[in-house]
């Protein structure tokens, strides 16, 4: 992808684990002249994600061992950062999310107006279930976020997505690196951009859920639903100047 002319570096960094089968399609829906690189952190797939993502000649990092998905995001924003990033945009190589709309989630950043922008899969449960939500999934994103709006005083429609974008400023102001290296990495970050008064806003995407979509087991689910309860009860003790946890450092 030909770098663009623009006063601002767009870079998107795809956190990757077995994504052979759908990066290709992800990587070929981000509008030409959108950003000006793409780089893809690898957490030691086992099929053939390396391979297919220098072919089509993005910018790999891999990991000599999985580390987990919190981990791999930490890779992806120190090396954007390191490229000299302005805006950093985190897309899921599993193609659940529509990276045709990149240039739509970006504008309210290169605008002045927003921070952070996510694009959210659930602007009305007829189009997530239509999507191939599943239903249990689409109830316990409803909860989990009517439980996180309520404490942290927002009204976003989702708080899972795996579509976002950050200004430079967010990222090199956010402690990250105190971060879970599990999936709970997208919770602390985004609490801790609310904790830290980062203005957010969220921008509809289609639903897209089909066998080759990446998914947690529902073991992990609940563990990612207990760690995000600890870290609304941290944002709590931290608002209220109880505690300060290490990602609100």
């Amino acid at each position: 992808m030909p770098l663009r002319k623009t006063e601002r570096k767009v870079i998107v960094v795809m956190p990757a684990y077995n994504a052979a089968k759908t990066i290709e399609a992800t990587y070929n829906d981000i509008p030409s002249g959108i950003v000006d690189e793409v780089i893809l952190v690898d957490d030691k797939s086992q099929d053939n994600t390396i391979e297919i993502a220098k072919n089509l000649g993005l910018r790999v990092l891999t990991h000599k061992k999985n580390i987990g998905y919190g981990a791999n995001q930490k890779t992806c924003y120190k090396e954007a950062l390191k490229r000299g990033a302005d805006i950093i945009i985190m897309i899921h190589p599993d193609y659940q999310y529509d990276s045709s709309l990149t240039g739509e989630l970006i504008k309210p950043i290169i605008d002045g107006r927003f921070d952070i922008m996510f694009g959210s899969r659930i602007r009305t449960r007829k189009e997530a279930l239509e999507g191939g939500m599943p239903y249990l999934k689409y109830i316990l994103n409803r909860i989990v976020s009517f439980i996180e709006n309520i404490i942290l005083g927002v009204n976003f429609t989702e708080h899972l997505s795996g579509f976002r974008a950050y200004s430079k400023r967010v990222l090199k102001t956010l402690p990250f690196n105190n971060f879970s290296d599990d999936f709970v990495f997208d919770q602390q970050l985004m609490i801790s951009a609310v904790a830290y008064g980062f203005r957010v806003s969220e921008y509809p995407v289609p639903v897209r859920y089909f066998s080759e979509s990446s998914s947690i087991n529902f073991t992990r689910g609940v563990k990612f639903l207990l760690e995000t309860l600890l870290v609304l009860s941290q944002f709590i003790s931290f608002k209220l100047k109880f505690y300060k946890s290490k990602i609100f450092v």
